[in-house]
């Protein structure tokens, strides 16, 4: 699948990140966003998106012109064998008593961890990133209090990384969705790898735009971007339960307090906060009513 993106630069910090919270919210939204500074003290900063579809180049001119930002840069990428990529560059990943391997590195898996296999593919959540990996950590520190989810949904599973990591540490069936059909067929590959498509349900849905995700929970995992999540906010948090927990990320760290900001006025409470990288990944705590 071709890929194409769209590049441009303008100076400060809040102009950069406004301009990627723009992106994120075009009518062809693109598939990621990233907002990184020049590390060239010249006090430019890069915003790029990555789009599945040719993007709107008004559109882009536009956002460009209202944010003082140059004229975007639009290209597409050559076609890559992503898999074969990431099976030479990607390192099994350790997360608390989590270890997410791939196929080729089998060998590695030790003793005492629940190992998760995620073949590479074209769906975010290996566990190398640092959202996914936050996330992880996140679940790991709950399970570690003495939590055990016995309702938990993963909003955007990707991979179904997170759903399976929640299955295999707690007796209850765990449901997954994402928006993305191929993310969906691909969740279903790794289930099925890792035996766990009688305890993982995953359905294909914008949010929890689907029957069968009503609620309430007692453990919601949304690792997305930031404009979906504030988006997704007052309906996570109907779907929670008194006490539940949240486990948020997709979120950079600049952008943390305005997703916290948000969800607390929703009911829920900052428990953990976690940097790694770029990244924030937040676990909250719905109020008792």
């Amino acid at each position: 699948m071709p890929t194409w993106t769209a590049l441009t630069t303008l100076i400060g910090k809040a102009p950069a990140e406004r301009l990627g919270t723009a992106l994120e919210e075009l009518d062809e939204a693109p598939t990621g966003v990233g907002v990184f500074e020049v590390e060239d003290g010249s006090g430019l900063w890069e915003v790029g998106a990555y789009f599945t579809d040719p993007p709107d180049e008004t559109a882009l001119m536009l956002l460009a012109s209202a944010f003082g930002a140059k004229p975007f840069n639009i290209s597409e990428l050559p076609e890559t064998d992503w898999v074969a990529h990431v099976r030479r560059e990607l390192a099994p990943v350790e997360a608390g008593r989590f270890f997410v391997y791939g196929s080729h590195d089998v060998d590695k898996v030790p003793t005492g961890k629940h190992a998760l296999l995620i073949e590479a593919a074209m769906a975010f959540g290996t566990g190398h990133h640092g959202t996914t990996l936050g996330c992880l950590r996140a679940l790991d520190r709950l399970a570690d209090a003495g939590f055990v989810g016995q309702s938990v949904v993963d909003i955007g599973c990707g991979t179904a990384v997170l759903a399976m990591g929640a299955a295999a540490i707690w007796p209850d069936p765990v449901m997954a969705s994402d928006i993305d059909a191929q993310a969906v067929e691909v969740a279903e590959a790794n289930l099925a790898a890792n035996g766990m498509r009688d305890r993982v349900r995953v359905v294909e849905a914008a949010g929890f735009d689907h029957p069968d995700l009503s609620g309430p929970y007692d453990l919601i995992f949304a690792n997305i971007l930031k404009g979906p999540l504030i988006a997704l906010a007052p309906d996570l948090s109907a779907r929670l339960g008194d006490g539940g927990y949240a486990i948020l990320s997709g979120i950079l760290n600049e952008q943390a307090d305005a997703v916290l900001e948000i969800y607390v006025g929703c009911g829920n409470n900052l428990v953990h906060r976690e940097q790694i990288g770029d990244w924030t990944t937040l676990t909250l705590q719905k109020s008792h009513n």
